[in-house]
């Protein structure tokens, strides 16, 4: 008899937890979680939080939409205000409200639909309204006011449908092989004007120096001529005479040549 009470409060116990596991009486909602209620298909109001929740088996099914940070890229082209084609890759940083996941389930779905049905449209729109205000020459320059204005306009776009977009960027830019090849061409034309303009200037210093040199000797050899009075002059010569007297050719060979003055002739008178 206890045998067969022992059998039967196993089975009993086996058939509890059986049903347990099939009608699912409990939800767990993981961490990054949120837990969509819905009451014979409906969606209810309710939502819940993570952790484990009793729910009515049968009548109530509960769909776990992940809330955390997700990202996804966007290859988007549009055309400048000028008519150039520009192309980016554009990566979203985005997640569901919490609190309106119920609402987002309901209106649009999980999160690939919410990917494919609403951010790359959306995504795709922003750019191009962005892109076609300003030429082609400007974007790159204007990168960070581009970014913040799709940003923007992004988040706000997005915030009916119970999506928060958390961070806008705009990974790379694309443009058309004949802007590229323009741009090229103009890099080049600017090196070049630059090296002229470097060369011109080093050739105006030089000829600049060249004056200054020419200055400065012409202004030495004045200084040079105001200090050699004839005093100094004769004493140079003086200075460097070796003793021997300069000599003349005549008939009968070389003689040498003395320098008479009027006033040494007065002075030695010929008898």
């Amino acid at each position: 008899m206890k045998n067969q009470s022992l059998v039967l409060l196993i089975a009993g116990g086996i058939g509890v937890f059986f049903v347990a596991t099939m009608l699912r009486p409990f939800a767990v909602v993981n961490a990054g979680e949120r837990g969509v209620v819905m009451r014979f298909g409906k969606v209810q109001d309710r939502v819940l939080d993570e952790g484990i929740h009793l729910v009515t088996p049968l009548v109530t099914t509960v769909r776990r939409v992940n809330v955390r940070v997700q990202k996804t890229d966007v290859d988007a082209a549009a055309a400048s205000r000028d008519l150039q084609d520009v192309s980016t890759n554009v990566a979203v940083n985005w997640h569901v409200d919490p609190v309106r996941v119920n609402q987002v389930f309901q209106r649009v779905g999980d999160i690939d639909v919410i990917v494919s049905s609403i951010i790359n449209p959306a995504v795709s729109e922003v750019v191009k309204a962005a892109v076609a205000r300003r030429p082609v020459e400007n974007i790159l320059q204007e990168r960070v006011a581009l970014k913040n204005e799709i940003d923007a306009a992004l988040a706000e776009r997005l915030e009916p449908y119970g999506i928060i977009v958390d961070d806008v960027s705009l990974v790379d830019f694309g443009f058309s092989a004949e802007f590229n090849a323009a741009i090229e061409a103009k890099q080049v034309a600017e090196q070049e004007a630059q090296q002229a303009a470097f060369r011109a200037q080093q050739a105006e210093q030089e000829a600049q120096a060249e004056i200054n040199r020419a200055k400065g000797r012409a202004e030495a050899q004045r200084l040079l001529r105001e200090d050699l009075t004839p005093e100094i002059l004769e004493q140079r010569a003086i200075e460097k005479w070796d003793g021997r007297f300069p000599t003349v050719m005549s008939g009968e060979g070389a003689l040498p040549f003395i320098n008479i003055t009027p006033s040494d002739a007065a002075d030695n008178p010929q008898p």
